[in-house]
């Protein structure tokens, strides 16, 4: 497939309320959306860092320089025989997983527009409901918290996240323990944890989580495979996981007994599928990870979690979750039964005005020569 320019769109999206984390409240999502076009066909992808290098070392800006300014080039007037040629031609540069993520989706989904084959048939696969957990942030009391969790058992969510931080754990934890014995239940600690805090996570132990996600430093696979074996919940890896090798490594010395997989953060579809099925072959499970992503990243997710292995329910959002309005359409919405379907007639793609309205900068890119 001839790749023949690429526009590079950086968007600021702004949100019903803050995000709040481990590393602070996002008010507006700062996205990189890529326009890929070959020949008369064009494609979108969506990657989504965030404005600030708070969850990895990349950010918007960061990812949309890449893209437009050194990766853009490098891959444009080229022809590209399989997703494989295009990620060696990319792995000649060092990190920068969310940039090389927004070049390298394009080729996913202009493929699938070509053969005119829904985008989880051309990953492997299958076109089953997708069931999502519901997720919650950090917020201002306990009593609001529990609410939100009342209302999402209520919805029969068959899973509930909940962010935790210095402050905003063992109390919290067990206050939703006693209203919510029974549920499934994880955290996610956005590294906001040491070694240190191990008598933390052995109180923790005692509230039977089905895993804690992330606890320990962004870039540390160790220090989680020591943590593994003083406690009794599970680890599961985010941000650690940022590439194939990562992956390989946290699974050799078992580091973890679930990975999140985020195609941002790990370079793309291709390598989301590898880490796939290394975990698998590991008897490791994986799930999807969001990153309030538009409806346009939100549906790439869900076209993944149509593979085998994805057997935790993921993190997927309606986009009225945190948008009044999405950027794109059409907007993703749950099935009555609270599930997402595949999307066997395409994938959502920006409203032009929104896009216009949203867009804090944009480039084009086509071949030099």
């Amino acid at each position: 497939m001839y790749i023949d320019k690429l526009e590079v769109y950086y968007v600021a999206m702004p949100l019903i309320q803050p995000w709040r984390t481990a590393y602070g409240a996002d008010y507006d999502i700062h996205s990189v959306l890529t326009k890929a076009y070959s020949g008369d066909t064009y494609a979108w992808s969506e990657s989504t860092p965030f404005y600030a290098p708070t969850y990895l070392n990349e950010s918007a800006g960061s990812v949309f320089y890449h893209a437009s300014e050194i990766f853009g080039p490098h891959i444009v007037g080229k022809n590209y025989e399989s997703p494989e040629d295009l990620d060696r031609e990319l792995s000649i540069f060092k990190g920068n997983s969310f940039a090389k993520a927004a070049i390298e989706i394009c080729y996913w989904t202009l493929q699938s527009k070509i053969k005119s084959e829904p985008l989880h048939k051309l990953l492997g696969g299958n076109s089953k409901e997708v069931i999502p957990g519901a997720d919650f942030g950090i917020l201002d009391s306990f009593d609001e918290l529990l609410l939100n969790i009342q209302t999402a058992v209520d919805k029969g969510f068959p899973r509930v996240k909940l962010k935790a931080a210095p402050g905003w754990d063992l109390d919290m934890l067990k206050a939703v323990r006693s209203t919510f014995p029974d549920i499934t239940l994880h955290i996610d600690c956005n590294s906001g944890y040491t070694l240190d805090d191990l008598s933390l996570f052995k109180e923790i132990d005692k509230l039977n989580l089905a895993f804690i996600e992330q606890p320990l430093h962004w870039n540390d696979i160790l220090d989680h495979a020591k943590l593994a074996r003083e406690i009794e919940t599970p680890i599961c890896l985010d941000e650690t996981i940022h590439s194939v090798k990562a992956a390989e490594q946290a699974l050799s010395i078992n580091a973890c007994e679930y990975i999140n997989i985020k195609p941002g953060r790990v370079g793309g579809l291709y390598n989301s599928k590898q880490i796939h099925d290394m975990a698998k072959s590991a008897g490791v499970p994986v799930w999807v990870g969001g990153m309030l992503e538009s409806a346009l990243g939100g549906s790439i997710c869900i076209e993944l979690a149509t593979l085998s292995n994805f057997t935790y329910p993921g993190d997927l959002f309606p986009s009225s979750r945190f948008y009044v309005q999405d950027l794109c359409d059409p907007p993703n919405e749950l099935t009555d039964r609270n599930t997402f379907m595949p999307f066997e007639k395409g994938l959502p793609e920006p409203n032009p005005e929104r896009l216009i309205k949203q867009t804090i900068r944009k480039t084009e890119v086509i071949p030099t020569d």
